[in-house]
């Protein structure tokens, strides 16, 4: 979609170019900032251009994630060191060939929505953004914490989301994944995460399904009658054409259960 009301452009290269006018926004891959209009909006300063590193191995084994990385390059290097979630979360997003290397997993992250594929790889895997503030400073924040609701998060006004960071004993670690919708091409109504570190503790996440992220933390892997208690215990879901909130507490409790199954096998 054009956006009829946009009259400047400028390319970032330095961090002093993502200060923000009045009337400016951050372009990543765009691909939701296009799909509508944007009647507020009367400038884009790229970010793309600031030359970040896609994906980066950390000294200490994590991973480091730009926010400008499209979500297709980090499915491939899943593919490639042998870590099958980042792919099956990217494949949890409903996008053509053409999203998928202009998308950014940054973008995804900020958007925020409930079915954000990259949020629930995050939320897996224990990501924590880094966050550039105005005034020249950063900080960090769980993915968890940082997305507040379906479409909200902890963001203000001139943060940039510089990265996300995976830590090594995560992105390690044993992993499966679940995702359904009520139609065959249809958005996720809930995706299931869990994985299994080292030391035998378990995280189990649900995205899609709740509002914003929820996360189960076991010391070790609980058994499918647990896990299906728990979550018939917990808040957060809701409806929408994709799907009623008692479906969505249904099918996360049976897929999780079927999750933890699969990695006690």
């Amino acid at each position: 979609m054009d956006l009829t009301t946009v009259t400047g452009f400028r390319r970032a290269r330095h961090r002093d170019d993502l200060a923000l006018g009045p009337g400016e926004r951050i372009l990543g891959g765009g691909t939701w900032l296009f799909s509508e209009p944007q009647p507020e909006v009367t400038g884009l300063v790229d970010l793309t251009t600031m030359g970040w590193e896609p994906i980066t191995t950390l000294p200490d084994g994590g991973v480091e994630i730009a926010a400008t990385c499209p979500i297709a390059d980090l499915a491939a290097h899943g593919e490639a060191t042998g870590r099958p979630l980042f792919a099956q979360c990217a494949h949890a997003l409903l996008a053509s060939w053409k999203i998928w290397h202009t998308a950014t997993v940054g973008g995804n992250v900020c958007r925020s929505f409930a079915a954000a594929g990259m949020v629930a790889l995050c939320v897996a895997l224990d990501g924590v953004a880094l966050v550039w503030t105005p005034d020249g400073g950063q900080y960090r924040i769980p993915v968890a914490r940082l997305v507040t609701g379906n479409g909200t998060n902890r963001l203000r006004d001139g943060e940039v989301l510089r990265a996300l960071e995976l830590p090594a004993p995560a992105v390690d670690a044993r992993t499966a994944f679940r995702k359904i919708a009520l139609a065959e091409l249809g958005r996720s109504g809930a995706v299931l995460t869990g994985r299994v570190d080292p030391d035998g503790s378990c995280v189990l996440g649900i995205t899609a399904a709740t509002a914003a992220p929820t996360v189960l933390r076991y010391p070790e892997l609980p058994g499918p009658g647990q896990v299906r208690s728990d979550v018939d215990g917990l808040g957060g879901w809701y409806t929408d054409p994709l799907g009623s909130a008692d479906w969505r507490r249904a099918v996360s409790g049976v897929l999780l259960a079927e999750i933890v199954e699969e990695l006690a096998g």
